[in-house]
């Protein structure tokens, strides 16, 4: 899974902002259906085949598009944009598309079929005598994870206590990063290990739920509005295929080992009492180089929580429309023009700043923020202008201006929890 689907699938928000997207009348009704998958996903020979089944099953031909989706040669993502040019010119409907209950995109105009794969990002690490030798934590006590850049598998590496982190560029040399012994466990798409070992037989790994709301998600079919009676016939075709056998047989090499997929509906009920502090890494003085190493990019610092302020820090409103203004150009195309998420989390209602409990710091989220973001150039904002840009996450999340100009370090330092605002 190439950083475009793993952008992709850290959010299902992921199409929260999909409008516009015109699909023939004729995918009603038709008996042929142009079929594209996710760009670079280790599970596209299984969406193929599924596909293929599902389709032959509702008495639908499949034709597969052998440009994809967004296939333009780059690896900044997927906008809204480009998925609906996408699916107004080369494809009616996406086969493997990730879902997630946490970014369900319930605000989109797509429409999803019922998921034909359970799966989700895991822990993994070395099998065997080579792991012992090689999962030796350093002098300071801490082991390295390797994560895959821009995706939900580095939200959830920073969940991770006493580490320094790998962010590699793709999920294959996320799994790669722990073959070699760059790092000592991975965090990383369940179907990218799959894929991995299929590729290198001799190598084994020990899987592990990973225990975080963004690891558990779907492959569903995707397609665009007015589909109605397709995704029914879809459902229709995968109940059958479901009920006969069929689909686990397809399915039975790429699905959570029993263990995995138990352990992971565990894990969701916890979650559910207490919230993953996917924002908050490792407690620390001062920042810290060498916490990431980014292959093929430069380090960022590391995540710092600092014990200051009880009470939500001050701005100003001239600091909000600054904001506006700084997220539409660097922001947007990722979370969505009005935050609710696209090709990555939302960053407004419950699911970012619930209405009370939130373990996730006002300064955690700067931190995470202004070093971290945005994904294709982080850090490259001055400190005013991430200022501005969390007054406007505060606002837009129903904290009131006030006559005082927030700054990074009162940004940095609150360890006010962000729960939804009183405007709210």
């Amino acid at each position: 899974m190439n950083i475009r689907l793993t952008q992709v699938a850290l959010a299902s928000a992921l199409v929260a902002g999909a409008a516009q997207v015109a699909v023939h009348a004729a995918t009603q009704t038709s008996s042929s259906m142009r079929v594209c998958t996710m760009p670079g996903s280790p599970s596209a020979a299984l969406d193929k085949s599924v596909a293929r089944a599902v389709l032959s099953t509702a008495g639908i031909a499949a034709t597969f598009a052998t440009r994809g989706i967004d296939d333009n040669g780059d690896d900044d993502g997927i906008s809204a944009r480009e998925l609906s040019k996408s699916l107004q010119r080369d494809c009616d409907v996406i086969a493997g598309f990730p879902r997630s209950s946490v970014a369900d995109g319930a605000d989109s105009q797509l429409l999803f079929s019922q998921g034909y794969l359970h799966s989700g990002y895991v822990s993994i690490a070395l099998r065997g005598d080579h792991a012992a030798s090689t999962n030796v934590a350093a002098p300071d006590g801490k082991i390295t994870i390797a994560a895959t850049w821009s995706s939900p598998s580095q939200l959830i590496a920073v969940q991770q206590k006493n580490a320094r982190f790998d962010l590699e560029t793709t999920s294959q040399l996320t799994v790669d990063a722990v073959a070699k012994g760059r790092a000592q466990r991975a965090i990383v798409w369940y179907p990218a290990v799959v894929a991995y070992r299929h590729a290198h037989p001799q190598q084994h790994f020990d899987v592990a739920v990973a225990e975080s709301p963004y690891a558990d998600w779907h492959l569903v079919f995707a397609s665009g509005p007015g589909t109605q009676q397709l995704q029914k016939r879809i459902d229709d075709a995968l109940t059958r295929l479901r009920s006969d056998g069929r689909l686990a047989a397809l399915t039975r090499n790429w699905a959570l080992p029993a263990t995995i997929a138990t352990g992971s509906a565990t894990a969701r009920a916890s979650l559910v009492r207490s919230p993953a502090r996917y924002l908050d890494g490792p407690t620390q003085a001062s920042p810290r180089a060498d916490v990431w190493r980014v292959s093929g990019m430069p380090a960022s610092g590391g995540f710092i929580k600092v014990a200051a302020t009880t009470e939500a820090p001050s701005f100003d409103h001239d600091q909000v429309a600054h904001g506006e203004h700084l997220y539409a150009d660097s922001c947007a195309k990722c979370h969505g023009e009005k935050l609710e998420g696209n090709t990555a989390p939302s960053l407004i209602g419950p699911s970012f700043a619930p209405a009370a409990n939130s373990h996730l710091t006002i300064g955690g989220i700067y931190q995470y923020m202004s070093t971290n973001m945005p994904a294709d150039h982080p850090g490259k904002m001055s400190d005013e202008e991430y200022a501005d840009l969390m007054a406007y996450l505060l606002y837009t999340n129903g904290y009131d201006t006030g006559n005082v100009k927030l700054t990074a370090q009162a940004a940095q330092s609150s360890t006010t929890p962000l729960n939804a605002g009183p405007r709210h």
